[in-house]
């Protein structure tokens, strides 16, 4: 199977599979989306939606939130991973979103990247799910259900390789659901400890499934 196959085969199960997908961040707004994604920064989806209901309705704009110290969005967002770093960033964003961009948030790379707490991948979640953009950011399931279907070689051994790559053989127009195709059949299916393999509907393409035993995840 060449490269080009294998990409066709994986994208079309998961066009046939999950048709409509989208972030499971909930969010009213680009800037209540933007903190969300901050947020989720080592620390899963469903813990985020647990706070940010009260996180937002205290500061449900860059402008409320600019007019407070860290130590009072902290208090919003104690149970997250690195609370501290967190709420620092988050306050200077406020900030910088409202003294530069007037309150609206950019939909420029470099502009984005320009902010505290913001790097490559929070940008390119922005630009897919907030503009509609043809961005693919990969976290840590995008990174390891690529490797894993051999989408790419382990000499994409970082983030920004294994973006390239995935861009450059995938069509714009999947791009914005490819990110969460790849991130939810990690996050459900293609897990890091113990994939699933004798549910996951790839295994008979995927170099690393187990098909003797699915619970052997030394084999992956």
């Amino acid at each position: 199977m060449t490269k080009k196959q294998r990409y066709e085969w994986i994208l079309d199960y998961f066009r046939k599979e999950m048709p409509v997908v989208q972030t499971e961040l909930e969010f009213g707004s680009e800037f209540q989306l933007l903190v969300a994604v901050m947020l989720s920064a080592q620390c899963t989806d469903k813990r985020i939606n647990q706070v940010t209901p009260e996180l937002f309705r205290r500061f449900p704009d860059a402008q409320s939130m600019a007019q407070v110290e860290a130590d009072e969005v902290l208090e919003y967002i104690k149970s997250v991973s690195y609370p501290n770093a967190k709420a620092d960033h988050l306050v200077k964003m406020a900030r910088i979103v409202t003294e530069r961009f007037g309150g609206e948030i950019p939909n420029d790379m470099d502009q984005l990247l320009t902010l505290p707490g913001v790097g490559r991948k929070t940008a390119n979640v922005v630009q897919s799910v907030a503009f509609g953009k043809a961005t693919l950011a990969v976290d840590t399931h995008v990174f390891r259900v690529s490797h894993r279907l051999g989408l790419v070689s382990d000499k994409d051994n970082t983030p920004y390789k294994v973006e390239m790559v995935l861009t450059k053989y995938v069509p714009e127009e999947d791009i914005p659901r490819a990110h969460h195709w790849l991130l939810l059949h990690g996050r459900y299916v293609c897990t890091a400890r113990k994939p699933h393999c004798n549910r996951c509907g790839l295994s008979g393409v995927c170099p690393s499934a187990d098909r003797k035993d699915s619970a052997s995840p030394g084999s992956h």
